[in-house]
């Protein structure tokens, strides 16, 4: 797979910020390959890029439309297909991370055929996998766990492979889902995986490696999440984690989409994945907490980081406003 930039960053008619992850992380990871964002009437969120359009960005040499938007169940509505056709017009490949693949619509297939464009479904993996084995691998292992969904086990992910980088580690990152395989150019959406190749799928993302390098490895869902636990048990049995990152966001109440739920504590969640973990990795241990503080002020923030600290005995930071150095320092 090989996705050319520049990217121009499709976010439709979104209205909840959340909604446009895909959009979002490229914009803050990946800027320097995005020309901007392309939204229409109704949308009320932004990535923070420059607005533009379909005919400006082809101007500009834009080479990919990405569809930077999700929705529950991952459908791509066919009020878009016009959007899509018309970047297909205008020279640009399309990259999807939806559950809905692009090569299953005729009229986008026939089109992309017919000007020599390339369709990216890169939440559905093409390589074939064996089911999981337990054996012990060498090299060293970082997982990012959470209290819900969406809650920046990816943007951790980054950030602690940015820290280690800066501080001469042997490390790469290891994308689990669509966004970061778009900021990675590879990886596997392990959401897509069928169930019972899981763990196996986990396992292929960091095989064998030398004894002083790194994975960090991007975690999904969460074990409290009663539509999403299966995939972050089998994400937590393959990565084979030495060590776990716990992700949070401030200010929830219930599970992301599941009003009635009952969300769990930072204890629990540890608790629960150090169980889990210690399945293919007895000696597993949890050495920091990351904290999205975005819904509060950053001294409020670094408050609340400081008493969380405290109570578990661990660093707690933000890592968008503070970095992840403070957690490296535990490895």
């Amino acid at each position: 797979m090989k996705i050319h930039p520049p990217y121009l960053l499709f976010i439709g008619d979104a209205t909840d910020q959340l909604s446009i992850k895909m959009a979002q992380s490229a914009a803050d990871w990946c800027p320097e390959l995005c020309i901007g964002e392309y939204s229409v009437s109704g949308c009320t969120v932004s990535t923070g890029l420059t607005h533009t359009t379909i005919d400006e960005a082809a101007k500009q040499g834009a080479k990919t439309f990405v569809l930077g938007f999700a929705n529950s169940g991952g459908i791509l509505d066919k009020k878009w297909l016009p959007t899509i056709l018309d970047a297909l017009d205008k020279g640009m490949n399309i990259v999807s991370g939806l559950h809905d693949r692009l090569i299953d619509f005729p009229e986008i297939v026939e089109k992309a055929k017919q000007l020599n464009r390339t369709l990216f479904d890169i939440r559905h993996p093409i390589a074939e996998f064996v089911t999981g084995t337990g054996v012990k691998r060498s090299g060293k292992r970082l997982l990012t766990v959470g209290t819900d969904c969406s809650v920046g086990k990816m943007y951790t992910s980054l950030s602690l492979e940015k820290s280690m980088l800066k501080k001469g580690f042997d490390v790469s990152f290891c994308a689990t889902g669509q966004c970061g395989i778009l900021i990675a150019g590879k990886g596997v959406a392990i959401d897509c995986v069928i169930a019972d190749f899981l763990s196996g799928a986990s396992e292929s993302l960091s095989p064998d490696n030398n004894e002083n390098h790194w994975d960090i490895i991007e975690g999904q869902g969460s074990l409290s999440h009663p539509a999403f636990a299966g995939v972050s048990l089998g994400l937590l049995h393959g990565s084979q984690p030495d060590t776990l990152v716990i992700c949070h966001a401030l200010n929830r109440s219930t599970m992301r989409g599941l009003p009635d739920s009952q969300f769990p504590s930072i204890a629990k969640t540890i608790e629960l994945n150090l169980q889990a973990a210690r399945l293919t990795n007895p000696n597993v241990k949890v050495i920091g907490i990351s904290i999205n503080t975005s819904s509060v002020s950053i001294e409020d923030g670094r408050t609340i980081c400081a008493q969380l600290s405290e109570q578990f005995s661990m660093p707690c930071i933000d890592p968008l406003r503070d970095g992840s150095d403070a957690i490296i320092a535990e490895l």
